[in-house]
């Protein structure tokens, strides 16, 4: 009876291993079509050809494309977002050195810039439509403006940053300023656009050092 229960419970961790897989297949399939082709347009076809899995198993992890599409937002934008701007910040001693760092490491090939910035497309397709998608994309960029203000609210403590910086209106603008430069460098299909971007975004960065902690980086 014990051999025949081990042997049960690893059969079942199998199977939840194996369904773990294929849940997270469907969910990174899904994101590149997203991606490609926007949530409207996506094609579940697509994903499920692109997951090799069957349309009972994407039904059987997600009720509906557009739990689908919320799991995406959650659990594929939001954690890279994190990855790029939330994390690098909280590890920095400097706060503009860190902030300069996660904007010189904003991707600049072609193939990035051709299909632009994935938070920020669904934003502009979907925000006005849907509102299960404008709460959870909102609520990636609350905790990135959120992440840029506390640096630079430490950074005025420390006195690295200028005092008559208003922390969440910078942050605000650091937001707008990466996310406008990259639909502007999408449209016009030209990393050269996301390029000047990044320098012209780096030198706003460096004009908030306090007085007396002006660096060349």
């Amino acid at each position: 009876m014990l051999a025949a229960r081990k042997s049960s419970e690893r059969i079942a961790t199998k199977l939840l291993r194996d369904s773990g897989r294929t849940r997270e297949r469907l969910l990174q399939a899904a994101s590149r079509e997203i991606y490609r082709s926007g949530f409207q347009s996506a094609s579940l076809d697509t994903i499920l050809a692109i997951a090799k899995v069957t349309k009972g198993a994407l039904y059987y992890h997600f009720k509906s494309k557009e739990e689908l599409g919320y799991t995406v937002v959650e659990e594929v934008i939001a954690p890279n977002v994190r990855g790029k701007w939330v994390r690098p910040l909280q590890s920095g001693k400097d706060p503009i050195d860190a902030l300069i760092g996660a904007v010189q490491r904003i991707p600049v090939r072609p193939v990035d810039v051709r299909g632009g910035c994935q938070l920020n497309n669904l934003s502009q397709e979907m925000s006005p439509l849907d509102a299960g998608f404008r709460k959870r994309l909102a609520i990636i960029f609350d905790a990135w403006r959120e992440a840029v203000a506390s640096v630079l609210r430490e950074g005025q403590t420390h006195g690295s940053v200028r005092r008559d910086v208003e922390p969440a209106e910078a942050a605000g603008l650091l937001i707008a300023m990466v996310e406008g430069y990259g639909s502007l460098a999408k449209n016009a299909q030209d990393p050269k656009v996301m390029k000047a971007g990044i320098r012209n975004i780096v030198d706003w960065l460096r004009s908030l050092r306090a007085p007396g902690n002006r660096r060349r980086g």
